[in-house]
């Protein structure tokens, strides 16, 4: 049996740490020692450090916190209430942009329907048919607008200079006077008196005379060369003189011929834009 002395040494030797290579040595020389101790006295040491001690019972280690310890558990709390914080805000922004795209998609498409409503609009208002109805509209008011609602439909023969120089002075300044100088030996001239007979009628709103040559006071010279002719008056002033027509409508010409010679120099409004 082992004395209380040898268990006292052994209890020393079980428990004692060195923290230098000499006590290591020193510790190696007390640990032979021991042993022929042992030996001598029958005890056995147990150099296993996960076995039991000699009593029958090993020392557990501890894991206690220190200071440090608890430094760094804070660290790591705070770390990961920064990361949940940065989370939230990524979803956050992440909604509000999913919304705001939607938003604007919404806006988008109701701006591009009233677009294409307003094309449609404008594609009607430009329409041929339309453009022509408001342009026949137009040329109405504004030919009521200065006088061409007076209504004449013939020609009116002139009998003498005075009738001629009333025909001019004394109608409307808004109204256009169209006058043929004739000679009644032209065939030419004959047939622009007809000719201009179907304009009277079909724009009653011009006033159409006739009067012939050698009533007007014309030479004999511009009889022979000038004729068939037409003089325009509007506001007392000459507008159109066209001598000797038969170089433009040839010998042989009509009422249409004479109309589009008369629209081509602006002195007639071509009427398909206002009736």
């Amino acid at each position: 049996m082992a004395t209380l002395e040898d268990k006292l040494l052994g209890e020393k030797l079980e428990y004692y740490c060195s923290s230098s290579e000499g006590e290591d040595n020193d510790d190696g020389d007390d640990e032979k020692g021991a042993g022929s101790k042992g030996a001598a006295g029958g005890l056995t040491i147990n150099t296993d450090p996960n076995a039991a001690p000699a009593g029958g019972f090993r020392q557990q280690e501890s894991t206690n916190t220190g200071p440090k310890g608890v430094v760094k558990d804070w660290q790591r709390f705070k770390q990961l209430e920064a990361e949940r914080r940065d989370e939230t805000e990524r979803q956050r922004l992440a909604l509000a942009k999913k919304l705001s795209m939607t938003t604007t998609t919404t806006a988008e498409d109701e701006e591009r329907k009233r677009q294409e409503e307003l094309d449609d609009e404008l594609s009607e208002l430009m329409s041929e048919d339309f453009l022509q109805q408001y342009q026949k509209q137009r040329m109405a008011e504004m030919l009521r607008q200065t006088g061409h609602n007076q209504q004449f439909g013939t020609v009116h023969q002139l009998s003498s200079h005075g009738e001629f120089l009333a025909c001019v002075e004394q109608e409307s300044k808004h109204t256009t006077i169209i006058i043929h100088i004739y000679e009644k030996s032209l065939s030419a001239c004959s047939t622009l008196n007809k000719c201009l007979e179907t304009l009277a009628s079909d724009y009653p709103s011009i006033k159409f005379a006739k009067i012939c040559s050698s009533v007007a006071g014309m030479s004999r010279d511009f009889r022979t060369k000038g004729l068939p002719a037409l003089l325009v008056y509007k506001a007392q002033a000459v507008v159109g003189n066209f001598v000797r027509l038969t170089d433009d409508l040839s010998d042989d010409f009509f009422a249409s011929d004479v109309e589009s010679f008369l629209i081509e120099h602006g002195i007639l409004v071509d009427r398909a834009l206002y009736t």
